[in-house]
Protein backbone atom coordinates (compact mmCIF):
# COMPACT_ATOMS: atom_id res chain seq x y z
CA UNK A 1 0.00 0.00 0.00
CA UNK A 2 3.22 2.53 0.80
CA UNK A 3 4.84 1.33 -2.52
CA UNK A 4 1.43 2.65 -4.62
CA UNK A 5 0.92 5.40 -2.60
CA UNK A 6 4.58 6.63 -3.06
CA UNK A 7 3.96 5.78 -6.82
CA UNK A 8 1.22 7.87 -7.00
CA UNK A 9 1.27 10.86 -4.16
CA UNK A 10 4.63 12.10 -5.70
CA UNK A 11 5.67 15.10 -3.28
CA UNK A 12 6.04 15.77 0.28
CA UNK A 13 4.00 12.82 1.96
CA UNK A 14 3.13 14.63 5.13
CA UNK A 15 1.29 17.15 3.27
CA UNK A 16 -0.88 14.29 1.41
CA UNK A 17 -0.95 12.85 4.72
CA UNK A 18 -2.49 16.87 6.22
CA UNK A 19 -4.67 16.92 2.63
CA UNK A 20 -6.27 13.45 3.71
CA UNK A 21 -7.21 14.07 6.80
CA UNK A 22 -8.44 17.66 6.34
CA UNK A 23 -11.00 15.85 3.52
CA UNK A 24 -11.83 13.62 6.13
CA UNK A 25 -12.82 15.93 8.65
CA UNK A 26 -14.25 18.24 5.47
CA UNK A 27 -16.68 15.54 4.76
CA UNK A 28 -17.62 14.72 8.53
CA UNK A 29 -18.52 18.45 9.40
CA UNK A 30 -20.09 19.45 6.18
CA UNK A 31 -22.47 16.65 6.07
CA UNK A 32 -23.55 17.42 9.95
CA UNK A 33 -23.52 21.28 9.04
CA UNK A 34 -25.55 21.27 5.77
CA UNK A 35 -28.32 18.88 6.83
CA UNK A 36 -31.05 20.54 7.29
CA UNK A 37 -30.21 23.35 4.83
CA UNK A 38 -29.99 20.25 1.59
CA UNK A 39 -33.46 18.42 3.42
CA UNK A 40 -35.09 22.01 2.55
CA UNK A 41 -33.62 22.56 -0.59
CA UNK A 42 -33.25 19.31 -2.03
CA UNK A 43 -35.19 16.70 0.69
CA UNK A 44 -32.30 14.84 0.87
CA UNK A 45 -29.85 15.46 3.50
CA UNK A 46 -26.84 14.29 2.07
CA UNK A 47 -27.20 16.65 -1.02
CA UNK A 48 -24.65 19.15 -0.16
CA UNK A 49 -21.87 16.21 1.26
CA UNK A 50 -22.33 14.51 -2.41
CA UNK A 51 -21.44 18.13 -3.92
CA UNK A 52 -18.68 18.58 -1.67
CA UNK A 53 -17.34 14.83 -2.01
CA UNK A 54 -17.21 16.08 -6.04
CA UNK A 55 -15.44 18.78 -5.90
CA UNK A 56 -12.81 17.47 -3.12
CA UNK A 57 -11.98 14.21 -5.74
CA UNK A 58 -11.64 16.76 -8.09
CA UNK A 59 -9.38 18.97 -6.67
CA UNK A 60 -7.05 15.63 -5.42
CA UNK A 61 -7.19 14.87 -9.37
CA UNK A 62 -5.89 17.95 -10.40
CA UNK A 63 -3.00 17.55 -7.94
CA UNK A 64 -2.22 14.65 -9.17
CA UNK A 65 -2.24 15.96 -12.63
CA UNK A 66 -0.11 19.03 -11.52
CA UNK A 67 2.56 16.82 -9.44
CA UNK A 68 2.54 13.80 -12.33
CA UNK A 69 2.22 16.48 -15.10
CA UNK A 70 3.11 19.88 -15.38
CA UNK A 71 6.95 20.82 -14.92
CA UNK A 72 7.46 23.26 -12.54
CA UNK A 73 8.87 25.90 -14.49
CA UNK A 74 5.78 26.33 -17.00
CA UNK A 75 4.56 28.57 -13.97
CA UNK A 76 7.09 30.98 -14.51
CA UNK A 77 6.59 31.01 -18.08
CA UNK A 78 2.87 31.49 -17.77
CA UNK A 79 2.42 33.68 -14.93
CA UNK A 80 2.25 36.81 -17.01
CA UNK A 81 0.09 35.69 -19.16
CA UNK A 82 -2.43 34.67 -16.20
CA UNK A 83 -1.86 37.87 -14.73
CA UNK A 84 -2.79 40.15 -18.27
CA UNK A 85 -5.96 37.16 -17.69
CA UNK A 86 -6.55 38.46 -14.17
CA UNK A 87 -6.94 41.65 -15.01
CA UNK A 88 -9.02 41.52 -17.14
CA UNK A 89 -11.59 38.72 -15.60
CA UNK A 90 -11.41 40.88 -12.81
CA UNK A 91 -12.43 44.22 -14.74
CA UNK A 92 -14.99 42.23 -16.48
CA UNK A 93 -16.73 41.16 -13.16
CA UNK A 94 -16.51 45.03 -11.70
CA UNK A 95 -18.17 46.28 -14.65
CA UNK A 96 -20.80 43.86 -14.67
CA UNK A 97 -21.46 44.82 -11.48
CA UNK A 98 -21.55 48.37 -12.06
CA UNK A 99 -23.93 48.21 -15.05
CA UNK A 100 -25.87 45.99 -13.33
CA UNK A 101 -26.11 43.09 -15.65
CA UNK A 102 -23.90 41.15 -12.83
CA UNK A 103 -24.98 39.55 -9.74
CA UNK A 104 -24.45 39.81 -6.28
CA UNK A 105 -21.42 42.51 -5.29
CA UNK A 106 -19.27 42.44 -7.99
CA UNK A 107 -17.19 38.79 -6.94
CA UNK A 108 -18.55 36.43 -9.19
CA UNK A 109 -18.25 36.61 -12.64
CA UNK A 110 -21.19 34.52 -14.47
CA UNK A 111 -20.24 33.30 -17.82
CA UNK A 112 -23.35 31.30 -18.37
CA UNK A 113 -21.07 28.54 -18.80
CA UNK A 114 -19.01 28.54 -15.52
CA UNK A 115 -19.45 30.90 -12.33
CA UNK A 116 -16.71 31.68 -10.61
CA UNK A 117 -14.93 34.22 -8.37
CA UNK A 118 -11.98 36.03 -10.47
CA UNK A 119 -10.18 36.53 -7.38
CA UNK A 120 -9.65 32.95 -6.82
CA UNK A 121 -7.84 32.97 -10.02
CA UNK A 122 -5.97 36.70 -9.48
CA UNK A 123 -4.27 35.06 -6.16
CA UNK A 124 -2.55 32.30 -7.76
CA UNK A 125 -1.62 33.91 -10.48
CA UNK A 126 0.19 37.13 -8.77
CA UNK A 127 1.99 34.93 -6.46
CA UNK A 128 3.41 33.50 -9.66
CA UNK A 129 4.04 36.44 -11.05
CA UNK A 130 5.95 37.97 -8.00
CA UNK A 131 7.74 35.02 -7.82
CA UNK A 132 8.85 35.08 -10.89
CA UNK A 133 10.12 38.71 -11.02
CA UNK A 134 11.62 38.01 -7.21
CA UNK A 135 13.66 35.14 -8.59
CA UNK A 136 15.08 37.46 -11.56
CA UNK A 137 16.56 40.54 -9.57
CA UNK A 138 18.63 38.80 -6.64
CA UNK A 139 21.45 40.24 -7.90
CA UNK A 140 21.89 44.08 -6.73
CA UNK A 141 20.26 46.87 -4.69
CA UNK A 142 19.06 48.31 -8.39
CA UNK A 143 17.43 44.67 -8.60
CA UNK A 144 15.62 45.02 -5.47
CA UNK A 145 14.44 48.94 -6.33
CA UNK A 146 13.46 47.47 -9.59
CA UNK A 147 11.94 44.41 -8.47
CA UNK A 148 9.71 45.91 -6.01
CA UNK A 149 8.24 48.81 -8.38
CA UNK A 150 7.36 45.98 -10.67
CA UNK A 151 5.68 44.17 -7.99
CA UNK A 152 3.77 47.31 -6.60
CA UNK A 153 2.60 47.91 -9.69
CA UNK A 154 0.65 44.95 -10.50
CA UNK A 155 -0.28 44.00 -7.08
CA UNK A 156 -2.18 47.71 -6.62
CA UNK A 157 -3.99 47.22 -9.86
CA UNK A 158 -5.18 43.85 -9.18
CA UNK A 159 -5.93 43.87 -5.07
CA UNK A 160 -7.34 47.30 -6.37
CA UNK A 161 -9.94 45.56 -8.87
CA UNK A 162 -10.17 42.74 -5.69
CA UNK A 163 -10.95 45.60 -3.09
CA UNK A 164 -13.84 47.17 -4.93
CA UNK A 165 -15.97 43.82 -4.11
CA UNK A 166 -14.22 41.67 -1.53
CA UNK A 167 -11.99 43.95 1.09
CA UNK A 168 -10.65 40.83 2.71
CA UNK A 169 -9.50 38.87 -0.06
CA UNK A 170 -7.36 41.65 -1.39
CA UNK A 171 -5.90 43.08 1.80
CA UNK A 172 -4.81 38.75 2.31
CA UNK A 173 -3.38 38.97 -1.18
CA UNK A 174 -1.35 41.90 -0.28
CA UNK A 175 -0.36 40.88 2.68
CA UNK A 176 1.05 37.62 1.11
CA UNK A 177 2.98 39.71 -1.18
CA UNK A 178 4.47 41.63 1.21
CA UNK A 179 5.59 38.93 3.13
CA UNK A 180 7.11 37.60 -0.36
CA UNK A 181 8.71 40.62 -0.52
CA UNK A 182 10.29 40.66 2.80
CA UNK A 183 11.72 37.33 1.97
CA UNK A 184 12.56 38.40 -1.23
CA UNK A 185 15.17 40.53 0.68
CA UNK A 186 13.56 44.11 -0.56
CA UNK A 187 14.51 47.03 1.27
CA UNK A 188 13.13 47.25 4.77
CA UNK A 189 12.14 50.65 3.94
CA UNK A 190 9.94 50.25 1.29
CA UNK A 191 7.99 48.11 2.96
CA UNK A 192 7.75 50.23 5.51
CA UNK A 193 6.67 52.96 3.07
CA UNK A 194 4.16 50.83 1.67
CA UNK A 195 2.77 49.51 5.04
CA UNK A 196 2.12 53.55 5.82
CA UNK A 197 0.41 53.83 2.59
CA UNK A 198 -1.79 51.15 3.05
CA UNK A 199 -3.21 52.51 6.57
CA UNK A 200 -3.31 55.81 5.13
CA UNK A 201 -5.42 54.38 2.56
CA UNK A 202 -7.56 52.51 4.88
CA UNK A 203 -8.46 55.80 7.53
CA UNK A 204 -9.26 57.34 4.02
CA UNK A 205 -12.19 54.77 2.99
CA UNK A 206 -13.34 54.50 6.57
CA UNK A 207 -14.14 58.01 6.98
CA UNK A 208 -15.09 58.77 3.53
CA UNK A 209 -17.42 55.22 2.71
CA UNK A 210 -20.68 57.06 3.42
CA UNK A 211 -19.85 59.31 0.59
CA UNK A 212 -19.35 56.93 -2.49
CA UNK A 213 -22.51 55.53 -5.16
CA UNK A 214 -24.35 52.57 -3.99
CA UNK A 215 -22.20 50.54 -6.85
CA UNK A 216 -19.10 50.72 -4.27
CA UNK A 217 -21.15 49.66 -1.45
CA UNK A 218 -18.57 47.05 -0.37
CA UNK A 219 -16.90 50.66 1.35
CA UNK A 220 -19.21 50.91 3.67
CA UNK A 221 -19.24 47.56 4.18
CA UNK A 222 -16.00 48.09 5.38
CA UNK A 223 -16.53 50.30 7.54
CA UNK A 224 -19.38 48.83 9.14
CA UNK A 225 -17.14 45.57 10.10
CA UNK A 226 -14.55 48.23 11.42
CA UNK A 227 -17.43 49.76 14.09
CA UNK A 228 -18.97 46.80 14.42
CA UNK A 229 -15.49 45.04 15.86
CA UNK A 230 -14.43 47.78 17.97
CA UNK A 231 -18.05 49.20 19.05
CA UNK A 232 -19.90 45.94 19.41
CA UNK A 233 -22.31 45.02 16.70
CA UNK A 234 -26.22 46.98 17.54
CA UNK A 235 -27.55 43.74 16.14
CA UNK A 236 -26.57 41.51 19.24
CA UNK A 237 -29.42 43.83 20.94
CA UNK A 238 -32.47 42.69 18.84
CA UNK A 239 -30.82 39.33 17.85
CA UNK A 240 -27.87 36.97 17.47
CA UNK A 241 -25.85 37.65 14.89
CA UNK A 242 -23.75 35.20 12.82
CA UNK A 243 -20.29 35.57 14.98
CA UNK A 244 -22.42 35.94 18.36
CA UNK A 245 -23.57 32.37 16.94
CA UNK A 246 -19.72 30.98 16.84
CA UNK A 247 -18.79 31.97 20.31
CA UNK A 248 -21.82 30.29 21.15
CA UNK A 249 -21.01 26.99 19.50
CA UNK A 250 -17.37 27.13 20.84
CA UNK A 251 -18.52 27.88 24.16
CA UNK A 252 -21.36 24.46 24.00
CA UNK A 253 -18.53 22.80 22.60
CA UNK A 254 -16.40 23.06 25.53
CA UNK A 255 -13.14 20.95 25.14
CA UNK A 256 -14.44 17.27 24.00
CA UNK A 257 -17.15 18.64 22.13
CA UNK A 258 -20.95 16.77 21.76
CA UNK A 259 -20.32 14.71 18.92
CA UNK A 260 -20.40 14.29 15.21
CA UNK A 261 -23.55 15.29 14.19
CA UNK A 262 -24.67 17.13 17.40
CA UNK A 263 -24.16 20.36 16.14
CA UNK A 264 -27.57 22.65 17.57
CA UNK A 265 -26.11 26.15 16.35
CA UNK A 266 -25.55 25.17 12.89
CA UNK A 267 -28.88 25.23 11.98
CA UNK A 268 -29.57 29.12 12.57
CA UNK A 269 -26.03 29.97 10.95
CA UNK A 270 -26.48 30.54 7.42
CA UNK A 271 -22.12 30.66 6.88
CA UNK A 272 -21.77 27.35 9.32
CA UNK A 273 -20.43 25.47 6.29
CA UNK A 274 -18.45 28.17 5.28
CA UNK A 275 -17.46 30.97 6.84
CA UNK A 276 -17.73 29.99 10.45
CA UNK A 277 -16.96 26.36 9.85
CA UNK A 278 -14.12 26.24 12.52
CA UNK A 279 -16.93 26.63 15.27
CA UNK A 280 -19.07 24.32 14.18
CA UNK A 281 -16.09 21.90 14.25
CA UNK A 282 -15.32 22.61 17.93
CA UNK A 283 -19.31 22.49 18.88
CA UNK A 284 -19.07 18.60 17.86
CA UNK A 285 -15.48 17.80 18.61
CA UNK A 286 -14.51 20.18 21.05
CA UNK A 287 -11.77 23.07 21.82
CA UNK A 288 -9.28 19.80 21.81
CA UNK A 289 -9.81 18.73 18.11
CA UNK A 290 -9.71 22.73 17.37
CA UNK A 291 -6.08 22.82 18.59
CA UNK A 292 -5.34 19.36 15.88
CA UNK A 293 -6.68 21.75 13.34
CA UNK A 294 -4.60 24.42 14.13
CA UNK A 295 -1.57 22.21 14.41
CA UNK A 296 -2.46 20.34 11.08
CA UNK A 297 -2.18 23.80 9.38
CA UNK A 298 1.02 24.22 11.46
CA UNK A 299 2.60 21.28 10.25
CA UNK A 300 1.77 22.58 6.67
CA UNK A 301 3.33 25.60 7.29
CA UNK A 302 6.52 23.74 8.69
CA UNK A 303 6.60 21.46 5.30
CA UNK A 304 6.36 24.47 3.13
CA UNK A 305 9.11 25.73 4.89
CA UNK A 306 11.10 22.42 4.59
CA UNK A 307 10.44 22.33 0.75
CA UNK A 308 11.82 26.22 0.45
CA UNK A 309 15.05 25.12 1.89
CA UNK A 310 15.42 21.89 -0.08
CA UNK A 311 14.71 23.88 -3.58
CA UNK A 312 17.48 24.85 -5.88
CA UNK A 313 16.28 27.13 -7.59
CA UNK A 314 14.69 30.55 -6.13
CA UNK A 315 11.62 30.76 -8.27
CA UNK A 316 10.31 27.49 -6.91
CA UNK A 317 11.07 28.67 -3.18
CA UNK A 318 9.21 32.20 -3.46
CA UNK A 319 6.65 30.05 -5.26
CA UNK A 320 6.22 27.94 -2.42
CA UNK A 321 6.74 30.41 0.36
CA UNK A 322 3.90 32.70 -1.28
CA UNK A 323 1.20 30.30 -1.78
CA UNK A 324 2.10 28.42 1.64
CA UNK A 325 1.79 31.79 3.49
CA UNK A 326 -1.38 32.69 1.42
CA UNK A 327 -3.39 28.92 2.46
CA UNK A 328 -1.66 29.21 6.05
CA UNK A 329 -2.95 33.07 6.42
CA UNK A 330 -6.56 32.48 5.19
CA UNK A 331 -6.45 29.54 7.65
CA UNK A 332 -5.62 31.66 10.71
CA UNK A 333 -8.01 34.25 9.42
CA UNK A 334 -11.13 32.20 9.11
CA UNK A 335 -10.39 30.66 12.69
CA UNK A 336 -9.74 34.35 14.28
CA UNK A 337 -13.35 35.57 12.71
CA UNK A 338 -14.82 32.18 14.26
CA UNK A 339 -13.19 33.10 17.73
CA UNK A 340 -14.08 36.57 17.89
CA UNK A 341 -10.43 37.69 17.32
CA UNK A 342 -10.76 39.70 14.30
CA UNK A 343 -13.87 40.93 12.76
CA UNK A 344 -15.72 39.46 10.64
CA UNK A 345 -14.44 38.26 6.94
CA UNK A 346 -15.33 35.74 4.20
CA UNK A 347 -12.50 33.71 3.79
CA UNK A 348 -13.01 29.76 4.21
CA UNK A 349 -10.93 27.41 6.11
CA UNK A 350 -8.82 25.86 3.30
CA UNK A 351 -9.79 22.64 1.78
CA UNK A 352 -12.48 22.20 4.89
CA UNK A 353 -14.76 24.90 4.01
CA UNK A 354 -17.87 24.01 1.48
CA UNK A 355 -17.09 25.74 -2.00
CA UNK A 356 -16.93 24.85 -5.49
CA UNK A 357 -14.77 26.09 -7.96
CA UNK A 358 -12.67 28.14 -4.89
CA UNK A 359 -11.77 24.46 -3.86
CA UNK A 360 -10.41 23.84 -7.20
CA UNK A 361 -8.29 27.19 -7.25
CA UNK A 362 -7.09 25.84 -4.22
CA UNK A 363 -5.85 22.12 -5.39
CA UNK A 364 -3.80 24.36 -7.82
CA UNK A 365 -1.98 25.88 -4.86
CA UNK A 366 -1.56 22.73 -2.82
CA UNK A 367 -0.55 20.78 -6.51
CA UNK A 368 2.27 23.78 -7.17
CA UNK A 369 3.17 23.37 -3.40
CA UNK A 370 3.78 19.14 -4.03
CA UNK A 371 4.74 19.69 -7.79
CA UNK A 372 7.97 21.77 -6.04
CA UNK A 373 8.50 19.08 -3.80
CA UNK A 374 8.61 16.47 -6.38
CA UNK A 375 10.96 18.56 -8.58
CA UNK A 376 13.02 18.92 -4.95
CA UNK A 377 13.69 14.76 -4.94
CA UNK A 378 14.09 14.03 -8.26
CA UNK A 379 16.52 17.26 -8.02
CA UNK A 380 18.32 15.50 -5.22
CA UNK A 381 18.21 11.95 -6.60
CA UNK A 382 20.07 13.06 -9.62
CA UNK A 383 23.12 14.74 -7.11
CA UNK A 384 23.06 11.28 -5.32
CA UNK A 385 23.61 9.35 -7.98
CA UNK A 386 27.42 8.34 -8.48
CA UNK A 387 29.37 10.06 -10.90
CA UNK A 388 30.79 7.14 -13.83
CA UNK A 389 34.66 8.03 -14.80
CA UNK A 390 35.46 6.37 -18.09
CA UNK A 391 38.79 4.94 -17.58
CA UNK A 392 40.94 3.36 -20.37
CA UNK A 393 40.51 -0.66 -20.07
CA UNK A 394 44.08 -2.71 -20.17
CA UNK A 395 44.28 -3.47 -23.53
CA UNK A 396 44.59 0.42 -24.72
CA UNK A 397 46.82 1.12 -22.04
CA UNK A 398 49.14 -1.79 -23.56
CA UNK A 399 49.09 0.19 -26.58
Amino acid sequence: MEYTFGKIGKGDRIIWTVLLLLSLLSLLIIYSSTGALAYREAEETWHYLIRHGVFLTLGFVIILLMVHIIPVKLYSIISQVLVYISLGLLGLAFFMNLTGSGEGSGRTLDLKIISFQPAELAKIALIMFVARILSKNQKSKKDFKKAFVKIIIYSVLICGLIFLSDFSTAALLFLTIMAMMFVGRIPFKYLMAVIGMGIVLLVLVYFTADYFPSQFSRMGTVKGRIERFIHGDPSSREGITQADYARLAIYEGGWLGKGPGHSDVSNYMASAYNDFIFAIIVEEYGLIFGGVIILLYLIFFYRGVVIIRRARRTFPAFLVAGLTLLLVFQAMINIGVSTGILPVTGQPLPWVSMGGTSMLFTSIAFGCILSVSYQNQKDSRKMEQPVQINTPDEDELMQ
